[in-house]
């Protein structure tokens, strides 16, 4: 059997790696990010809590579970999914990325398996949580880098992504004003490359999974990002096999 084709966009990669220095700066290039993470980790435990009956007050739900993070930058969601008990892998296509991730790890006492590279390396090794995190957007095959997600799954694994909408407000929201005024690096976003949910749910489903739940993720003006049941701007998902 040939290898599977690389999903890894590499013009995609050199630009994320470029900013890695400043991941972990809460007003640097990955401020956005920081803002998301609270809404995305609400989110994890609310279907994690329901899908595996976890107890909602436990401060190590995770334990015993192995988790991957694809396309980890730096560690955002890596490093809360290791505090909550996980046996966590994290993998990005940036090797500046990885270092950095690696280095914040240590310095913060957490053991976090970091690999530089694409998920479809990781022949073999099955995972109870794969979460993907506004990735599949930049990658070059869609509906490959599902399928190798799906590889890396356990088959009563859970995965959970997120992604913009490819809407006139992203565009609006995402590259007119946050790349316009220099809230978002210039070139991260490319509007076309955008999934609607129902693009992204046709994947799934060709790939063997059963989408089980999509939520919002909109912006109040008092509040910051939410969950919400507006798919317009951003959406997270979740999956499992059928």
């Amino acid at each position: 059997m040939s290898a599977p084709a690389p999903t890894i966009n590499p013009l995609e990669a050199a630009h994320f790696g470029k900013l890695a220095a400043e991941w972990w700066d809460p007003k640097g290039s990955s401020a956005m990010l920081h803002r998301l993470n609270p809404v995305r980790l609400a989110y994890l435990r609310t279907r994690l809590d329901q899908a595996w009956d976890l107890d909602p007050r436990a401060l190590r739900p995770l334990a015993g579970k192995r988790a991957l993070d694809v396309g980890c930058g730096a560690g955002l969601l890596s490093e809360p999914l290791a505090r909550l008990g996980a046996q966590v892998t994290g993998i990005d296509a940036a090797p500046e990325n990885v270092d950095v991730a690696r280095a914040h790890a240590a310095e913060q006492g957490l053991t976090i398996d970091y690999r530089s590279g694409e998920v479809e390396q990781l022949s073999g090794e099955r995972f109870d949580l794969v979460v993907s995190m506004e990735v599949i957007e930049h990658v070059a095959d869609p509906a490959g880098f599902i399928a190798a997600l799906g590889s890396a799954l356990a088959d009563d694994g859970l995965l959970i992504m997120s992604t913009p909408n490819r809407t006139p407000l992203s565009r609006l929201a995402l590259i007119t004003i946050g790349e316009g005024f220099g809230m978002v690096p210039r070139g991260t976003h490319d509007h076309d490359k955008f999934l609607t949910p129902d693009e992204l749910t046709k994947l799934l489903e060709d790939a063997g999974f059963e989408v089980i739940d999509t939520s919002g993720l909109s912006f109040d003006p008092r509040k910051g990002f939410v969950l919400s049941s507006d798919l317009t701007l951003n959406y997270l998902l979740t999956a499992r096999r059928r």
